[in-house]
């Protein structure tokens, strides 16, 4: 049986009884898995209260010396085991983690090239080994987005990135699928639409899609990720409403599924 990768992103950890819901789902999914989950919008907020100033450039966040201790306060304490006792109420054993807890995703702090990040990583290994045992226990890890470097310790990490790097890393040993859950219900013929889902998608018909605008703007990032990673050994990826897991990844009756 594959393990199941699942990213969920700000719009449900946002709204609680959106995530409750979708961890009741999560908990409901047979064999192993692994969750990721973002919380920008949290962060956002909370930083705002402490009178941190949100800096985005391309809907990327700067990560100051302040913003990271922010980052790290929402997404590896509040969020991460806020999300991790209610899988232990739904009895699916989870344990919260960062990269750096056992060294599990290092990285290097992104270089500065045209625009200074600051405190961001961009991975370079993934521990397959340590997550693999974990799941051989039969618990199930939760990780933040946030990775590590020696020299600058803890880095803000995109989550979508994070998910593919580390099913990439598993996908070596397993089969992996890698599900990315958000507010609609697939890749959009339509975006006004939500009931024009494509169902499957390839390279080539991607390609043509992204010609002719059908495809735009976010998404693009999103699925260039998802085919990276079916590039580098994942078996599928799955693209679909966070309130619809066990539909499309039990049943494969919604969602987009990316296909090398």
């Amino acid at each position: 049986m594959a393990v199941n990768i699942i990213k969920i992103g700000g719009n449900v950890i946002n709204d609680e009884a959106k995530l409750e819901a979708f961890l009741t789902s999560f908990s409901a999914l047979s064999g192993d898995k692994i969750l990721v989950h973002g919380g920008g919008k949290v962060a956002t907020k909370i930083a705002k209260d402490l009178g941190v100033e949100t800096e985005m450039v391309e809907g990327r966040r700067i990560t100051n010396a302040e913003m990271r201790d922010v980052v790290t306060m929402v997404y590896g304490g509040l969020i991460n085991k806020k999300i991790v006792a209610s899988l232990q109420s739904l009895d699916c054993n989870a344990i919260g983690l960062t990269g750096a807890d056992a060294g599990v995703i290092k990285a290097h702090k992104r270089p500065v090239k045209t625009i200074d990040y600051g405190y961001v990583g961009d991975i370079d290994s993934v521990n397959a080994v340590f997550v693999s045992s974990l799941l051989s226990q039969k618990i199930t890890p939760v990780f933040a987005p946030l990775s590590f470097d020696k020299d600058f310790g803890i880095l803000n990490t995109n989550a979508d990135t994070q998910a593919s790097a580390i099913a990439t890393a598993l996908s070596e040993e397993h089969e992996v699928n890698l599900i990315y859950c958000f507010e609609k219900k697939g890749v959009l013929l339509d975006a006004e639409d939500d009931n024009s889902v494509i169902p499957v998608l390839k390279p080539k018909l991607y390609k043509e899609y992204k010609a002719s605008g059908v495809i735009y703007d976010g998404m693009i990032p999103k699925l260039d990720n998802a085919f990276d990673a079916v590039n580098k050994g994942v078996k599928k990826v799955i693209i679909c409403e966070a309130n619809e897991l066990l539909a499309a990844v039990e049943r494969g009756e919604t969602g987009t599924q990316i296909l090398r």
